[in-house]
């Protein structure tokens, strides 16, 4: 491998990727196991989530190559323990695209996106050995976000029509789980505050779903909205000598009020 290479390759990147974990490489990179870098894994996928939210081509295509990054040294490790090398990944993913899209490469014929969801959902089922929709559901990873891992319940829930007919259902869910709540605070129930508030967030994760909406980035837009309008009020106070811990909610509501008003 050139060090002046104009463009390396992903065969440059595999190579690296060996020298760094051999005899003389780098002493972090041999250290590291597929657990240890399992929480890479993750910031790395979001981290290319950000930047592609920001529509910024430089930053991910950066982090795209950090997502590469972590299935490359994967492989590595798992070519020096035996296990699987970066061809197995490799061979594994195409036969999965190739069997699950039967439209392209075999006699199928679909029209729409939603036949194709459908039979890809069915071939996974079959592929994967489930015996129920249950056994689908249980196979969600637990350590998916919360939000993202409702939405997806719900989903399979509704494919076997174990679903509201319209939104007006899930709408009335919300109201019966906020009531649920506001019970459980006036009894003083800490554990029941704590699954209500759990189906709380579970029925308007539903709504979100009749409306087509994706909860996380709904949630994520919300909370930036939020940060944008804080700001707003702290510099105004800030600006005015004002201390905001000595105001009151009323007061901080009116440059909370400013903030609402120059977003719209």
């Amino acid at each position: 491998m050139d060090k002046h290479e104009s463009k390396y390759s992903f065969e440059d990147l595999i190579e690296i990727m060996a020298k760094l974990r051999s005899e003389n490489g780098c002493p972090w990179d041999k250290e590291q196991t597929h657990e240890s870098l399992t929480n890479c894994l993750i910031e790395e996928a979001y981290e290319t989530c950000d930047a592609i939210s920001e529509d910024n081509i430089e930053k991910i295509t950066e982090e795209l190559g950090d997502v590469l990054l972590q299935v490359v040294f994967h492989a590595q490790i798992g070519k020096e323990d035996g296990t699987f090398c970066m061809q197995d990944i490799t061979d594994a993913i195409c036969r999965k695209l190739i069997y699950r899209h039967p439209h392209i490469f075999g006699d199928k014929k679909f029209d729409t996106s939603e036949q194709v969801l459908e039979s890809w959902e069915k071939l996974k089922i079959e592929e994967k050995g489930y015996e129920s929709e249950a056994d689908s559901m249980n196979k969600i990873p637990k350590n998916f976000p919360a939000l993202m891992r409702a939405y997806k319940i719900q989903s399979k829930a509704q494919r076997v029509g174990f679903d509201w007919p319209d939104v007006s259902g899930a709408f009335n869910k919300i109201n019966e789980e906020t009531k649920e709540l506001k019970q459980a605070i006036e009894q003083n129930d800490l554990s029941r505050q704590k699954e209500e508030a759990g189906d709380l967030l579970f029925a308007v994760v539903n709504v979100c779903r009749f409306l087509d909406i994706d909860p996380e980035q709904s949630l994520n837009a919300s909370s930036e909205k939020f940060i944008k309008r804080f700001t707003h009020v702290e510099n105004s106070c800030n600006d005015k000598g004002l201390n905001m811990k000595q105001m009151t909610i009323e007061e901080l509501d009116k440059y909370w009020d400013e903030a609402k008003n120059e977003n719209r």
